[in-house]
């Protein structure tokens, strides 16, 4: 498994990790059906009477809460097919049409895979950068905060999608980034800056910045709206990132990081124009909402979509633009199994406007209400009033090849049914057209996958009860309890104080563990737990990390199973959420932990020297081995004292 890790850059596991559902692969070997936010069905593991077996589409993991067995897709290939880690790599990327050479990676290739890194950290920089700048720069509070509040957006909401503000200096973030160490190089591959023959200046200077978090959270890109100081915000046009080795617009949702829950809380998106109709709606509570950004809806969205639910609302403006962005994205949706809807806001609004004037009870009930499945909206589109029959048989013979893409049979089916009834016309006509249309497709449709394999390729445990009764199980139970923590809520800042020595402190779980570990020489008896501290404190301070879903899709497949284990019960909540502690309830869970696992460490200790003063005989040890029971006795006492024993 390790030689097959450093044939395969991590690139491309991430892409193939990216692309996988885990819901699609388990639904190949096991029947599922939906249950709240998740899925359930008869466990493959074990003979199982009622169904236990979870499947977490959020989360991408899966479990069983009778034997214990799952984890990420990888896992489960391995355990159910019975192959190995780079063979259940091989399942998914032929699934999924993702391309790999396993072969060592050659000195160039290393170096790419650093570049990608050092993008994502010039991102993640200039993306807090921004953000400083609009809450603490005079003119970024005068001129960005001004935009955003003249659009209504509350601070809670700038703070959720991280909006900043570029200053109007063209080397404003130049001379920034210099300070800070971060070389020219990442700061044009990731298209923050523009190098001609003059030098190198700032691509967003002047701008509202938004920035593009991908699926994982990582800031991939940048869109800026450009202002005018004088007239304190007026819109004068946008400027977006250009496609880099992170970030390619044809594979990105603008807020599918802030909006994947809702998403499948809600089992329907709703898919809008711009950047402001994401976050307005969000605003009115609305969060199960993504944008595409004006551009033509790709397969790649489609796809990472459907990752989270296959119900699509598409929400446009009721003007001509609007009705064009509804109508050039239906035939792909339908094609790759969504259920499609459609919804054109009354004219003189959009989902901005429309938000800022209803509650989210109110828009909601406005969109149950008034969208149409595809075949009614095309219907009252192209056929509304035309009387030509020329006209009329074009456009039937449209809605007809919509409906003749849907892959589900018995789906299409029933629309040539409903669309007969509809247009009061004999279903066997339309039966007939639609066939020639998938008879006529299948070349192309061949042709297509091919094209897009393409692409890809050249593309850049549950807790246990306390009450254990050996003091080993006592302490292997601390152990596992803290590497719990660490591995559920790692990157969550517990320390964030003044003090007098020190200055100001901050610091997460991983940070406040590692370093009371590295200063007191503190070591877990579990190599395994030793490694994953290690490498969490190596990866905390990357861009987007998330301690979880950076442990459960580990390439390490012991180390993805043990932190399945440990997050699990997070997934079996259905409907409900469960309630995540606060920083200080976090900090008191982790302090109390350390005491006991440093009270464990000198009990344990204090026994040791017992037995050993049981059959010493040489005195001068002897009076050693007493004296440093008296002291362990007293660091015990204190500790004891500590956790209230």
């Amino acid at each position: 498994m390790t030689i097959f890790a450093h044939m395969i850059d991590r690139a491309t596991i991430d892409k193939i990790m990216d692309a996988t559902n885990i819901v699609d692969v388990v639904g190949e070997f096991v029947s599922l059906r939906k249950a709240g936010v998740n899925y359930k069905g008869l466990c493959p593991f074990h003979d199982d009477k009622t169904p236990s077996f979870m499947v977490s589409p959020s989360k991408q993991i899966c479990h069983c809460f009778a034997c214990g067995e799952g984890g990420n897709a990888v896992n489960f290939l391995m355990k159910h097919e019975q192959i190995t880690y780079p063979e259940a790599l091989r399942w998914l990327a032929k699934k999924y049409n993702i391309e790999i050479e396993e072969r060592e990676l050659s000195d160039e290739e290393k170096r790419e895979q650093s570049d990608r890194e050092s993008m994502f950290i010039v991102n993640e920089w200039a993306c807090q950068y921004f953000h400083d700048i609009l809450n603490n720069d005079v003119d970024g509070q005068a001129i960005g905060k001004q935009y955003f509040r003249s659009r209504g957006i509350r601070d809670d909401i700038i703070k959720k999608f991280q909006l900043g503000f570029a200053l109007t200096k063209r080397d404003a973030l130049v001379n920034e980034a210099h300070r800070k160490g971060y070389k020219d190089e990442f700061l044009v591959k990731t298209g923050l800056c523009i190098e001609n023959e003059r030098g190198i200046y700032d691509r967003f200077a002047g701008r509202a910045i938004f920035p593009w978090l991908n699926v994982s959270g990582k800031v991939v890109a940048f869109g800026g709206r450009k202002l005018d100081a004088a007239t304190k915000g007026v819109q004068q046009k946008y400027v977006n990132s250009p496609d880099s080795e992170i970030y390619h617009k044809e594979r990105e949702l603008y807020g599918i990081y802030q909006a994947k829950k809702a998403v499948v809380k809600e089992d329907r998106v709703y898919m809008v124009e711009g950047y402001t109709d994401v976050i307005a709606m969000h605003q009115c509570g609305l969060e199960n909402v993504v944008a595409n950004s004006g551009t033509a809806l790709s397969v790649y969205q489609i796809r990472l979509l459907r990752r989270f639910t296959q119900n699509i609302t598409l929400l446009y403006d009721g003007d001509e633009a609007g009705i064009h962005a509804a109508m050039r994205g239906t035939d792909m949706l339908l094609q790759e199994g969504m259920k499609v809807m459609v919804l054109l806001l009354p004219d003189g609004d959009d989902p901005d406007s429309f938000s800022r004037k209803h509650t989210a009870t109110e828009f909601k009930e406005y969109i149950e209400k008034n969208q149409t499945d595809f075949i009614q909206f095309k219907t009252d589109l192209m056929l509304k009033g035309v009387k030509d029959p020329i006209k009329r048989a074009e456009a039937i013979n449209s809605i007809v090849r919509s409906v003749s893409v849907i892959p589900d049979p018995v789906e299409r089916q029933l629309f040539l049914k409903d669309t007969a009834q509809r247009l009061n016309m004999d279903e066997k006509t339309l039966i007939s057209q639609a066939n020639k249309y998938i008879a006529g497709d299948k070349d192309e449709q061949q042709k297509e996958a091919e094209r897009e394999a393409r692409q890809q390729e050249n593309s850049p445990a549950l807790q246990e009860p306390i009450g254990l009764h050996t003091p080993q199980e006592q302490a292997n139970e601390v152990e596992r309890l803290l590497i719990q923590q660490i591995i559920r809520y790692g990157e969550v800042v517990i320390v964030d104080e003044d003090t007098v020595d020190d200055g100001h402190v901050k610091m997460n779980v991983i940070q406040y563990l590692a370093n009371d570990f590295a200063e007191d020489d503190l070591s877990f008896s579990n190599d395994l737990f030793n490694r994953i501290l290690q490498e969490a404190a190596d990866h905390v301070s990357d861009p987007g990390f998330k301690a979880e879903t950076y442990f459960t899709q580990h390439p390490d497949v012991e180390v993805s199973q043990l932190a399945h284990r440990l997050a699990v019960d997070n997934y079996q909540l259905g409907r409900s959420f469960k309630k995540e502690p606060s920083s200080k309830e976090l900090r008191n869970q982790v302090e109390h932990l350390e005491l006991d696992f440093r009270y464990m460490i000198v009990t344990g200790r204090q026994k040791e020297i017992m037995n050993e003063m049981k059959t010493e005989k040489d005195m001068g040890r002897m009076k050693e081995l007493m004296t440093e029971y008296q002291s362990v006795s007293q660091l015990c006492q204190q500790i004891g004292k500590m956790l209230g024993r």
